[in-house]
C-alpha cells in the first residue's frame, strides 16, 4: 500500500470512476472502489486504507449510520464524506462518529485535493462558504453552522493563522505557536488564500485587519461579524 491509499465508496459508478481519475491525477493511490459501506468493509479490514471517501445521496442514504463501523474496523484510517446536500441530521451523524471532513460534491478538484491533503496532515475539513449554503437553502440550522466554521468560511485554524499574520510572524513561527508542521501552516496558508480572495500573506494580514481581527496570541481566536 503506498502511503496516501484511498478507499472510495459511492453507490454511483461514474462517481467513482470520476473519482479514481481525479485522485490519479493528485498522486494519490485508489486501492479499491465500492458501492456501499457493507459490500467496502471487508477491503477496509484487509487494506487499511490511508483514507476512505464514502459518497451521499440526495435520497436517505445508510451510509451515515455505518461511519462509526469503518473507524472501528480500522482506527487509523481518515474518514471524509462527500455528500450533494448538507443535511444537519447527516452532518450530526457523522460528527459523532469521528468523521475527518464532510464536503460538497459540487466542489473542484483542487479544492478537494487541497481538502484531503489537510485531512492526511491531521485538519478536520468542511465546505468552505457556509453561508452562501444559508442563503441557497443547502443547510437548514444556523445554529449548526456556528459549530462548524465562523460565518466567512474560516475554521478557527485559519483564523489562528490569521491573527498571527497580523503579528508579523513567519510561518516557523506560527508553526510553532501552534504547534503544527510548517507544511500545514503553507498548506493553510493556501487555502486561506483563495477564500478571502487574494494574492499573497500582506493582503491576507490587511484583510484580515479590516474585518475585525486583531493581532495577539493564537489562543485568542476572535470571531468576525457576519
Amino acid at each position: 500500500m503506498t502511503s496516501d491509499s484511498i478507499l472510495v465508496i459511492d453507490a454511483s459508478r461514474l462517481f467513482r470512476e470520476g473519482l479514481r481519475r481525479i485522485c490519479s491525477d493528485c498522486s494519490f493511490a485508489v486501492a479499491h472502489e465500492s458501492g456501499s459501506v457493507d459490500e467496502a468493509l471487508p477491503f477496509i479490514v484487509s487494506l487499511q486504507p490511508t483514507l476512505v471517501l464514502v459518497g451521499l445521496t440526495t435520497s436517505h442514504d445508510p451510509a451515515t449510520a455505518r461511519l462509526g463501523e469503518i473507524h472501528a474496523v480500522a482506527p487509523r484510517s481518515r474518514v471524509v464524506v462527500l455528500t450533494e446536500i448538507i443535511r444537519v441530521d447527516w452532518l450530526a451523524e457523522a460528527l459523532l462518529a469521528g468523521i475527518d471532513g464532510y464536503l460538497l460534491k459540487n466542489m473542484s478538484a483542487d479544492a478537494l485535493h487541497q481538502s484531503l491533503r489537510l485531512v492526511l496532515l491531521g485538519e478536520k475539513v468542511f465546505p468552505t462558504d457556509l453561508a452562501d449554503l444559508f442563503t441557497n437553502g443547502s443547510i437548514s440550522s444556523r445554529s449548526e453552522f456556528t459549530k462548524i466554521g465562523h460565518s466567512n468560511g474560516l475554521s478557527d485554524r485559519e483564523m489562528q493563522i490569521l491573527c498571527c499574520l497580523l503579528d508579523g510572524a513567519q510561518n516557523k513561527e506560527i508553526a510553532r505557536e501552534l504547534n503544527i508542521a510548517e507544511g500545514t501552516v503553507k498548506v493553510h496558508l493556501k487555502t486561506i488564500l483563495k477564500k478571502i480572495h487574494v494574492a499573497n500573506r500582506t493582503q491576507a494580514a490587511i484583510w484580515a485587519r479590516d474585518h475585525g481581527v486583531r493581532a495577539g496570541r493564537a489562543d485568542r481566536v476572535e470571531h468576525m461579524s457576519a
